[in-house]
């Protein structure tokens, strides 16, 4: 016999889970037990319960396997609860799985230690899933239900609280995982009906998210000729130097005018988002076919001409094969060249000098490197500047816009794929947030570079109250030494003055025993050269 909480542990071991994230605390001892060594499940201690679950995002993240945090209830939890929204809104397999007071006080207001008295209802919002286990015997029916939304539906983050009492009660250590469901394969009349459009189309439009990271849209782009543009989920997915990819440009005015002159618009893993395109509805007049796992996209702000509620994968096969045209329906490589030589004459200064640093980035770095970008304005620079080639290898906060996303991130997705390097950006204001998980990087030596744009404070809203004439208020603010800083936290520390000296500075940094920060000055004099 075995506690509940060493049960779960394993019981996450047969499920593929091989790295969880977190802090210990009093009401988390029995999962401990299961986490001691000789575990199946390495656990990475991170020092705020927030940090903890952006690693277990960024593991999900680079990989599309679940990422798991696990911490105590209460203050556990609301720390944890800005990286669920995060996930939620963008479609990240995250399991939180906490503590929870003891059975007989839930809901009383006894004022037991961390107690809340509706626990799941504060992360209901935030997940596809928000239970108690009550009983012992609902822990493997909660992770079954846990993993088939993972697998087969969209995958939203999960909460699963166990009160400490079931914690410690006995059980034989004969759970098992569960086989979860396959994606729901594409209806063919529906196939047909979107094969149809597309091939009397003769300015077709691709639009991908982060639900197409498997499918193979290339060859259904070239036989259509169509334009492909990628919200921040779905660049790489067709690579950024393809002939007919505008890469991650949809917030860019010069490409916008494609999706207004389309006669077809065919969508795929992407909920259209306004974080993507920075517009608050685009114009679109053409027939959408939309293709999504989550039914509740069909027919939302863009409502669709033919939905197709299925695998991305799949559908996109299934429609390529149906696809009647013999050629490409108008010359998108053309009009995507003449859209990117469009866009260096109309960049803003602060934009100018992030092309800059991107552009070194973009030369230092391998193909296969992946970028962790924190809400700032260099990474939504980078969403059209800094070209992708693969998918999974560009994450932003772009839905929740969550502060402090890109180191910790960073951390998850260097521990989940340790053969390929991993670099983070983060502004200066937001990288706070989170700055106390470069102690948990440098304990796990890893060669994380994390570029500091500085621009003393935070540049986004100071110019938004410039634009929009308001005061000037709480927007600037005394900034640490980050080099002592990095230093103090037993990192490197970097302050390049030049081009040659930040590539440099990039190339030890991923090389060297623990991580790196490296402080880029906005108002250094090469980034205006």
């Amino acid at each position: 016999m075995i506690s509940t909480g060493e049960a779960t542990m394993r019981l996450l071991a047969r499920y593929g889970v091989d790295t969880i994230f977190g802090i210990p605390g009093v009401h988390t001892l029995e999962f401990y037990r299961g986490l001691a060594t000789g575990s199946a499940v390495r656990h990475v201690q991170a020092r705020n319960e927030l940090g903890a679950g952006f690693m277990a995002d960024g593991y999900a993240r680079s990989t599309g396997r679940p990422g798991v945090m696990l911490t105590i209830s209460g203050p556990g939890v609301t720390n944890a609860a800005t990286a669920l929204g995060q996930a939620f809104a963008d479609s990240v397999p995250l399991l939180l799985i906490s503590a929870e007071a003891a059975t007989p006080s839930l809901g009383k207001g006894w004022g037991v230690l961390h107690e809340v008295t509706d626990l799941n209802g504060v992360t209901r919002p935030l997940t596809a899933l928000s239970a108690c286990a009550r009983q012992v015997e609902d822990i493997p029916d909660l992770l079954a239900q846990a993993f088939t939304i993972f697998a087969s539906k969209r995958p939203r983050p999960v909460h699963i609280s166990i009160p400490v009492d079931v914690l410690a009660s006995l059980v034989d250590d004969d759970w098992q995982a569960v086989i979860p469901p396959h994606r729901p394969h594409p209806d063919p009349t529906a196939v047909a009906e979107g094969a149809a459009l597309l091939d009397e189309a003769r300015r077709p439009v691709i639009l991908v998210g982060g639900g197409a990271a498997e499918a193979c849209i290339v060859p259904l782009a070239e036989k259509l000729g169509a334009i492909v543009m990628a919200s921040n989920a779905g660049k790489g997915i067709v690579p950024d130097d393809h002939p007919l990819s505008l890469g991650g440009a949809i917030c860019r005015p010069e490409c916008l005018e494609f999706i207004e002159a389309a006669d077809c618009v065919l969508a795929i893993g992407t909920e259209l988002s306004e974080t993507d395109s920075y517009v608050e509805k685009l114009s679109i007049d053409a027939p959408i076919i939309r293709v999504d796992i989550d039914p509740a996209k069909i027919n939302d702000r863009y409502p669709s001409a033919v939905g197709i509620v299925a695998d991305a994968s799949a559908t996109c096969a299934a429609i390529l094969a149906a696809l009647k045209r013999d050629a490409p329906a108008q010359d998108g490589a053309t009009l995507v060249a003449g859209a990117k030589s469009r866009i260096p004459a109309n960049l803003n200064e602060s934009e100018q000098k992030h092309m800059k640093l991107l552009e070194v980035i973009r030369d230092v770095l391998p193909q296969d490197s992946i970028i962790m970008g924190d809400a700032c304005q260099v990474t939504y620079s980078a969403s059209f500047a800094l070209p992708i080639q693969r998918p999974r290898r560009f994450h932003y906060a772009a839905g929740y816009c969550a502060l402090g996303f890109a180191f910790p991130n960073a951390i998850g997705a260097k521990l989940a794929q340790p053969d390929l390097p991993v670099l983070a950006i983060a502004g200066d204001g937001g990288s706070m947030f989170t700055i106390q998980e470069l102690v948990t990087a440098a304990e796990l030596k890893l060669p994380l570079p994390l570029i500091l744009w500085h621009n003393n404070g935070y540049k986004q809203i100071r110019d938004d109250m410039r634009a929009g004439n308001f005061p000037r208020v709480a927007v600037d603010g005394l900034a640490p030494d980050f080099e002592a800083l990095a230093k103090a936290m037993h990192c490197h520390a970097a302050a390049p003055a030049s081009a040659i000296e930040l590539a440099e500075a990039i190339k030890l940094a991923l090389a060297a025993d623990r991580p790196t920060v490296i402080v880029v000055s906005e108002d250094s004099a090469w980034l205006a050269d």
